[in-house]
């Protein structure tokens, strides 16, 4: 008998991976079948993606999809791509078949701040924000377009279309050009209130409109591939809606979502967006989700921190792997430093353990001297962010968040799930860890949550973690809101 098979390609910051989910009675599995890293470049204009040579795994990735599904008799319905949020690029003027303009900056170049900072100037953060209802953050589409608008206007005039990055690889792939919906609501340019783009403020801020245009919902089949004639079914692209569209939650009581990576994405879903004088103030952000759902959420650093601790380790000659780390977190003292997870300078990428003790000796903590210190501050840190956003959200939605529902990658560190279990006092429901690659997978093939998360609980074990040790965290929060002011 012949299985039905789907071929999800997830890009993050670090690697991508092209996966191969198969349905058995709604059942569903997934494997890694080709993993690749994703490493931008410094070029003379700025910080890249290496947009080929990701494209020449994706290649490569679906080649090998294609081979290990004919040896197992699985017939491949569709294939999809997620990717991280708000990056883009330019097509020019030649229709289906149009050059690309330019290598698509990374979301950590440099001059995205300066960008941010100009623009609030011209129009006001209040403005920026009622438009849009997104949080404020400088690698935001916004601010990269306002930076590429004052560097290259000829290049974007010429523009046909503006693709996000999944966008731009879904043309690649099948030679069609569309808006994927959930990435678009990611670039702070969408009224997230109508779903369109908000031109009036970007004629406010003086940027060309023409390049942009209707947005196209996931699970809309745009096409088929250039390899293997496959169906190509753009899913939720962005890795997070991907991610929370494969968090089952449970099946009774109000919950919130983290999906824990890179990045923290942490929030709850929502009928319509929230924009007022509070989620301003808390600078949260209204995201499109999957069934036309707004994922009230914040974006909070992430495992970044740790990552960077270690490549800052590896450069020195210390070479730990991301589980020696977290044992050597386990055994230093808590609670020796805190940071502010959203400190400006934490989100570039190099030297971040003098970073972490630039902000220590400026806060009249102690220095973190060892590999476990320095990780144990990070972790603390993001727990305690954690809890501070639960309370902004269950402020924001007037209710109670009874548990939080950890996905991801990042869902594998169970030093920091406990962490997080103690620092909201609820438990946390961990997995599954491949939430976004099976989000997408699931958004190819079903339109509706309910038949995704139906899926996911017949499919993965979940893990509860409960509190253990929440009175500790409560003696912090005090402490941190003086370190960390919201």
């Amino acid at each position: 008998m012949t299985q039905t098979g789907i071929v999800a390609f997830d890009l993050g910051a670090e690697s991508g991976r092209a996966m191969l989910a198969t349905l058995d009675d709604d059942k569903l599995a997934i494997e890694q079948i080709h993993r690749f890293a994703n490493t931008p470049q410094r070029l003379p204009s700025g910080y890249h993606w290496n947009l080929l040579d990701l494209w020449a795994n994706i290649v490569e990735g679906l080649e090998r999809c294609i081979a290990v599904a004919k040896e197992r008799n699985i017939e491949l319905t569709s294939v999809g791509i997620d990717t991280w949020g708000v990056d883009f690029g330019f097509v020019g003027r030649g229709g289906g078949t149009g050059q690309l303009l330019g290598l698509p900056f990374c979301y950590r170049d440099d001059s995205h701040a300066v960008a941010m900072d100009r623009a609030i100037d011209k129009v006001g953060r209040r403005t920026i924000y009622d438009a849009t209802g997104i949080q404020f953050m400088a690698p935001n589409s916004l601010y990269q377009l306002v930076a590429r608008y004052e560097q290259e206007p000829a290049m974007i005039d010429s523009a046909e279309r503006l693709l996000m990055v999944p966008d731009l690889f879904h043309w690649f792939l099948s030679g069609e050009q569309v808006n994927e919906a959930t990435i678009a609501s990611t670039s702070q340019m969408l009224d997230m209130r109508t779903g369109k783009w908000a031109g009036g403020l970007l004629n406010q801020l003086g940027l060309p409109t023409h390049m942009l245009h209707d947005t196209t919902a996931p699970g809309t089949t745009i096409g088929t591939s250039r390899i293997g004639n496959i169906p190509v079914v753009i899913p939720a692209t962005h890795d997070t809606a991907a991610a929370v569209a494969a968090a089952p939650g449970p099946q009774t009581g109000s919950w919130a979502y983290l999906s824990s990576g890179t990045w923290s994405l942490m929030g709850v879903e929502i009928a319509e967006p929230i924009i007022n004088d509070r989620s301003f103030e808390l600078n949260i952000t209204n995201e499109g989700g999957v069934a036309g759902t707004i994922r009230l959420l914040s974006n909070i650093a992430g495992l970044w921190l740790v990552q960077e601790c270690r490549r800052d380790l590896a450069a020195a000659g210390e070479e730990y792997d991301y589980p020696a780390l977290t044992q050597l977190a386990g055994d230093a003292e808590p609670f020796r430093t805190l940071i502010d997870t959203g400190h400006g300078p934490f989100a570039a990428p190099g030297d971040m353990r003098a970073k972490i003790a630039d902000f220590a000796t400026s806060t009249d903590q102690p220095v973190p001297q060892t590999p476990g210190q320095f990780v144990r501050c990070c972790l603390e840190s993001l727990a305690l962010t954690y809890r501070r956003t639960l309370e902004a959200l269950e402020e924001l939605t007037g209710s109670r968040i009874d548990v939080l529902h950890i996905v991801g990658g990042g869902a594998q560190n169970q030093l920091l799930n406990q962490m997080t279990a103690d620092a909201l006092a609820r438990p946390c429901v961990i997995g599954p860890f491949e939430a976004t690659a099976i989000g997408n997978a699931l958004t190819q093939r079903y339109a509706d949550l309910a038949s995704i998360r139906q899926v996911v609980r017949q499919s993965f074990d979940l893990q509860t973690v409960e509190p253990r040790n929440a009175g500790a965290y409560q003696d912090q929060v005090d402490r941190f809101s003086r370190i960390a002011p919201s």
